[in-house]
């Protein structure tokens, strides 16, 4: 049962100087999923998603489209970013971007507190510096160039060469927390998920910290330094806030102490901001840290991560245009060990589709509701006290709904489907092994046809409750194709820590027909 908590998750804020690909999709969708299962669990649930708009990559793009940096953000957060939740069906509570006043405000007086508090001092920085990553690249991070590129040192994430910047900057006193954020990480040994990206945390704050420059003024694309205008903040440090302006940081305090701290997602290539820099900063503003910071791996396409500039980058709605949004959500984050690198392909997608959605769920609720309308005039059986073979459905699916909000706790959508599909093929081997086609011939067998049935689709109902956070759509038309829309009401206010209870689902209840839900994809 929930206890009201608070659960306030993240992605990180999308920088939008390219369209959206199936790698960004893959972590809107697993924080929706993580969402979606503790509202409907009944937790005080916020999700956060966003774009952010700074810096001297976005300002470049404007410049060579000719439009201003506004004007560019614009264009793409309305006619690319947007749409993807759309097409993904995430629904998400809020979305921040960066460039808005709520946002830049809000920045401008959280660097002042650092300042007020003695954190940050005026310096000289001369460095190598990504502007795809928008970062100064530790040793770690920089490569010889091959190719093309020979003789240059390049970005180790985007393999392009790197630039010697030289200015006046501002900078954080980082170098101080690497003492706090150890006692953190050991305190809280899961405040980095998995335990690889925690090692890897551990590794670098260890290896020594060094200040951070938090300003640049080389160019004006950005949020003002307050008390000196001809700098503007380090992209990374007004991304990093947006998960505190966004729920009322500097401004409705109330809001604030209702969300903070937050959970994050994010791709393991920016888990040191998030998992060092932000708590350090928020530990020197007096704040409290995150709950927890979650790295997941990376998409492979062809051994690859997921590029635009590599030509690896992949849509989503050229997944979405044939299979729908339910199936890229249930692939993606079925398919692939959350926390873990996966690789997709088409071959694979559309073999988990048919053996596990269309031949698997879809054939359930299609061949149950069927018989359903065949042999009782369309409406739920009563079930008699039952043997041992219906007593083990019953088993079967108090386990998985336990099993699978457990999972979730865990922040591992994977396992949770894995647990939840346990049902799935058992109810398939229930129908099989009791055979109602066959006990629909025998009147003397009336009544343990209808237990067969009621609980087939007792079993349906627990899938449509479990399963609604992460297919959404097909979800709910099984809900209402069951019935339980008008018996039990919205299949998104059903109680989700109690799907495992049994009985639920109304004798009586009159079910509607229902078309597939995963429709056979003809194949080119």
């Amino acid at each position: 049962m929930s206890n009201g908590r608070s659960f306030y998750i993240t992605t990180p804020i999308y920088y939008p100087s390219d369209l959206p690909h199936i790698g960004h999709g893959y972590t809107s969708v697993a924080v929706d999923t993580l969402a979606r299962w503790h509202r409907q669990a009944g937790d005080d649930t916020w999700m956060l998603t966003g774009t952010d708009e700074h810096g001297q990559k976005m300002l470049r793009a404007a410049a060579a489209n000719g439009v201003t940096p506004q004007e560019w953000v614009d264009k793409l957060v309305e006619e690319s970013w947007f749409p993807l939740l759309k097409t993904l069906d995430v629904a998400n509570d809020d979305f921040i971007r960066t460039t808005q006043p709520r946002h830049e405000e809000r920045v401008q007086q959280f660097v002042q507190a650092l300042f007020d508090r003695g954190y940050i001092y005026a310096g000289e920085y001369e460095a190598l510096y990504c502007v795809g990553c928008e970062e100064f690249k530790p040793e770690a991070e920089i490569v010889d160039g091959t190719g093309a590129f020979e003789g240059l040192k390049v970005c180790a994430i985007h393999s392009k060469p790197l630039e010697l910047l030289q200015e006046k900057n501002y900078f954080f006193k980082l170098s101080e927390f690497g003492d706090r954020l150890l006692e953190l990480y050991r305190s809280v040994p899961d405040f980095v998920r998995p335990e690889s990206a925690r090692n890897e945390v551990i590794s670098f704050v260890k290896s020594g910290l060094k200040d951070l420059s938090i300003s640049r003024s080389a160019f004006d694309w950005g949020i003002r330094v307050p008390w000196d205008d001809s700098h503007v903040i380090y992209v990374w440090v007004d991304a990093l806030l947006n998960y505190a302006t966004a729920v009322g940081y500097g401004t409705d305090p109330e809001q604030f102490a209702r969300r903070w701290p937050a959970y994050h997602v994010v791709g393991k290539d920016i888990l040191r901001f998030h998992a060092v820099i932000w708590p350090a900063m928020l530990m020197a503003a007096g704040l409290d840290v995150p709950r927890g910071v979650f790295a997941h791996g990376w998409l492979l396409v062809g051994g690859e991560k997921m590029s635009k500039s590599k030509l690896t980058g992949i849509a989503p709605t050229e997944i979405t245009d044939v299979f729908g949004s339910d199936a890229y959500r249930f692939y993606f984050l079925s398919a692939i060990a959350f926390g873990q690198d996966g690789s997709f392909s088409w071959e694979d997608l559309s073999a988990r589709y048919q053996a596990e959605l269309a031949n698997g769920f879809g054939n359930l609720a299609s061949r149950t509701t069927a018989m359903i309308e065949r042999y009782f005039e369309g409406v739920v059986p009563p079930a008699a006290a039952g043997d041992e073979r219906d007593r083990a459905i019953r088993d079967t699916v108090a386990s998985a709904a336990a099993e699978a909000d457990a999972a979730m706790e865990r922040f591992r959508p994977d396992e949770a489907i894995a647990a939840i599909w346990t049902i799935v093929d058992a109810a398939n081997g229930y129908i099989t092994e009791n055979e109602p086609w066959a006990l629909a011939k025998d009147e003397t067998q009336r009544e343990r046809l209808g237990t067969v049935l009621y609980t087939a689709a007792e079993a349906l109902r627990a899938l449509a409750v479990l399963l609604s956070p992460i297919m959404p759509v097909a979800t709910e038309k099984l809900w209402i194709a069951l019935g339980a829309a008008e018996s039990l009401g919205r299949l998104q206010d059903q109680p989700l820590r109690d799907a495992g209870a049994w009985g639920v689902l109304r004798p009586g209840t009159s079910v509607n027909g229902l078309a597939p839900l995963f429709p056979r994809i003809e194949q080119a």
